[in-house]
């Protein structure tokens, strides 16, 4: 019988910047914004993709405390143990209030059109993703 993937208490966290990788590291816990409502990712949730809206993600790593980034619009897939966000900008910080300004700062002021046109870009990824997460379900079974 095959051995499970790492520790099942635990997902691989990844988040990508266009530039570079911000994070890398294994997490108990997710938190993030989607359009419809925060939500929060447990190990072992069922697979899942959303579009992400400028917000705070929140994440734990074992002995560690809550961490936070001021993220922008992207997308998040969790896929087995790993969980993949990508994001046109972050900002790291201890403080909320500062990741709050800087939310407001850099990633509110874009114009109308603009963050408009990303919305949209950022729910097309997202229902492609589903699609291939289904056209795979549907393969495999």
């Amino acid at each position: 019988m095959a051995e499970p993937r790492g520790d099942r208490r635990l997902m691989r966290l990844r988040v990508l910047l266009p530039t570079r990788e911000l994070v890398d590291l294994q997490v108990s816990k997710v938190v993030a914004e989607a359009c419809n409502g925060a939500f929060c990712l447990l190990p072992r949730h069922v697979d899942f993709v959303a579009a992400l809206v400028p917000g705070i993600l929140a994440y734990t790593a074992p002995g560690q405390a809550e961490r936070y980034l001021a993220i922008d619009e992207g997308t998040l897939v969790k896929r087995a143990d790993d969980v993949l966000v990508s994001v046109v900008d972050a900002v790291a910080g201890d403080s909320l209030e500062d990741l709050r300004s800087a939310i407001e700062g850099r990633f509110l002021e874009i114009g109308e059109d603009e963050r408009l046109a990303r919305s949209a870009i950022a729910r097309l990824e997202a229902a492609a993703l589903r699609g291939l997460m289904e056209m795979e379900r549907g393969a495999r079974g």
